[in-house]
C-alpha cells in the first residue's frame, strides 16, 4: 500500500496530510518508535475527517522522498503535528515557501527543518511567511539552490536559529545582511564555488558568533586578511574545516592562529600538503597550530605535539635563514637547537659472512638470512662432503659467553638467531 501510493508520488505532487496518513497509519507504523519517539495522537473536533481516526506519530517525522507538493488541510495538521519538533523533508516536490509555511505554521513546536533538494530557487519567501519559522533552531536548505535575500529573511524572522546548512547551493559569492545574526553558531557551507577569502569575510560580519564554520569542497586559494581582521571576523569561532580547499601556502596555515578560540581544525585535501607523506604533513601542521587540540578529527596528545615540534626543528635545519617560517625561532627558544637524528636502518640483515667448521677444516662462507635450517645444510653439503640427514649444526656467537646453540628446528630461519659476521656455525657429523 505504502508503495503503491509512493510510485503515485512520483507522477504528481501529493499533500503533507495525504501522506503522513499514509505512512503512520497502524497498518503502515503499526508501534512507537523507542522511548519518547512515538505518541499516539486522537484528533479532536474532527468529525467527518477523511483522515484516520488514529496515526501512530512520532515526534521526529521522515517524509523524505514521498512526492509532496501541497500542505494539506492546515487544521488536520494542526490536529495531528502539535507534538512534533523534527521534521525532514527532503527530496520532496516543495516549490512554494506559502506551502511550507502552511505546514511549519501549524507544527507549534518545530526545532529542526530538513528541505534539501526541493527546487526552491525562485520561489520568493516574505516576510510575513518566515515568522512561522520563528521556533527552528536548525534549518537545512542544502541543494534548494535559494538565493542569498532568502537566507536573509530567514535570519530576520528566526531569533532561535543556532544551525544552518546552505551546501550544494552553487553560490560564488555571499551577499552580506543588514543586519548580523547573532544567534547562529554553526554555518555548514560545503560544496559551493566559494573561491576568494573576501567571501568569507562577509560571513563573520553576518555570523559574528559562530562557532563552527564548515567549508569544505570550496577551491578557497588563500587567506587574504591580517591577524587583526581575523580577530576581529571570527572572535568565537571554535572549528574550521577547511578540506578540499585550494591552500597552498604555509602562512595560510600561520593565520588560522589568530583565531583566538581555535581549537579543531580540518585540512585534508589541499595542495600544499601533497608533496609529504602523510605523517609529514600531520606533524608540520601541528607544530604550525599550537593552540588546535584535535586535528582532522585526532585528538592531539601532549606527546604527540612534542614529538611534531621536534620534527618541524629537525625538518627545517637544512634551510637558509630567510626560508626559516617563524614557528621555527619560537619552537627553538623552547626546546633549542637540535640536533639531526641518526639514521638507523632497521630492515632485518639479509646476509652474514660466518666461519663453516668441520673437523679440521675452515672455511668463509656467505649465507641467506631469510633461509631456513635446512636450506642452509643443502647449501653446506658440498663445503663439508656430507649428506643433510648426517648433519648436525651448531651456531656460536663470538661476541657471547655462552657455548654453541644446535640449530635443530629445520623450519626456523636463520635471521632468528641473529647470526651477524664473523659467527661460527660447527657442522658435527652424526654418528649411528
Amino acid at each position: 500500500m505504502w508503495a503503491s501510493a509512493m510510485e503515485a508520488s512520483q507522477i504528481e505532487g501529493r499533500t503533507f496530510m495525504e501522506v503522513i496518513s499514509e505512512k503512520y497509519s497502524p497498518e503502515n507504523f503499526p508501534c512507537r518508535r523507542g522511548p519518547g519517539m512515538g505518541v499516539v495522537v486522537v484528533p479532536s473536533g474532527q468529525q467527518g475527517s477523511p483522515m484516520k481516526d488514529r496515526l501512530n506519530l512520532p515526534s521526529v517525522l521522515v517524509l523524505n522522498g514521498c512526492g509532496i507538493s501541497h500542505a494539506g488541510h492546515e487544521g488536520e495538521i494542526a490536529a495531528f503535528c502539535a507534538h512534533v519538533v523534527e521534521l525532514d523533508l527532503s527530496h520532496n516536490k516543495l516549490q512554494d515557501w506559502h506551502e511550507i509555511t502552511k505546514i511549519v505554521s501549524n507544527i507549534p513546536n518545530l526545532e529542526f527543518l530538513n528541505l534539501t533538494s526541493n527546487q526552491l530557487r525562485d520561489a520568493v519567501l516574505e516576510p510575513d511567511c518566515a515568522k512561522a519559522f520563528s521556533s527552528i533552531r536548525r534549518l537545512v536548505l542544502n541543494n534548494t539552490q535559494v538565493s542569498w535575500d532568502t537566507v536573509h529573511t530567514f535570519t530576520r524572522g528566526m531569533p532561535e536559529l543556532e544551525e544552518l546548512f546552505l551546501c550544494l547551493n552553487e553560490y560564488t559569492t555571499v551577499t552580506p545582511f543588514p543586519m548580523p545574526c547573532s544567534t547562529l553558531r554553526l554555518l555548514h557551507i560545503t560544496d559551493n564555488s566559494l573561491q576568494e577569502w573576501k567571501e568569507v569575510r562577509k560571513l563573520g560580519s553576518m555570523f559574528p558568533a559562530l562557532d563552527t564554520l564548515i567549508m569544505a569542497n570550496n577551491n578557497l586559494s588563500s587567506i587574504d586578511d591580517t591577524g587583526e581582521i581575523l580577530l576581529r571576523l571570527f572572535p568565537n569561532l571554535r572549528t574550521i574545516n577547511l578540506h578540499n580547499s585550494g591552500l597552498n601556502r604555509w602562512e595560510d596555515i600561520e593565520k588560522l592562529n589568530c583565531l583566538p578560540k581555535l581549537e579543531e581544525v580540518r585540512l585534508q585535501g589541499i595542495p600544499l600538503l601533497q608533496a609529504y607523506t602523510s605523517a609529514e604533513r600531520r606533524s608540520l601542521v601541528l607544530a604550525q597550530l599550537p593552540s588546535v587540540t584535535c586535528l582532522n578529527g585526532s585528538v592531539v596528545t601532549d606527546g604527540e605535539r612534542e614529538d611534531a615540534e621536534r620534527f618541524f626543528i629537525r625538518y627545517h635545519l637544512d634551510h637558509s635563514e630567510e626560508e626559516l617560517p617563524h614557528r621555527y625561532h619560537c619552537l627553538v627558544t623552547k626546546y633549542g637547537k637540535l640536533a639531526p637524528l641518526a639514521e638507523i636502518d632497521l630492515r632485518p640483515r639479509c646476509h652474514a659472512k660466518v666461519e663453516v667448521r668441520y673437523e679440521d677444516k675452515v672455511e668463509q662462507v656467505n649465507i641467506r638470512l631469510d633461509q631456513t635450517v635446512v636450506q642452509l645444510k643443502k647449501q653446506l653439503k658440498n663445503v663439508v662432503q656430507l649428506s643433510t640427514s648426517k648433519m648436525r649444526l651448531y651456531y656460536i656467537d663470538k661476541c657471547s659467553a655462552f657455548g654453541p646453540d644446535e640449530l635443530k628446528y629445520s623450519a626456523r630461519a636463520l635471521h632468528s638467531y641473529s647470526i651477524q659476521d664473523g659467527d661460527e656455525i660447527l657442522v658435527v657429523a652424526k654418528t649411528k
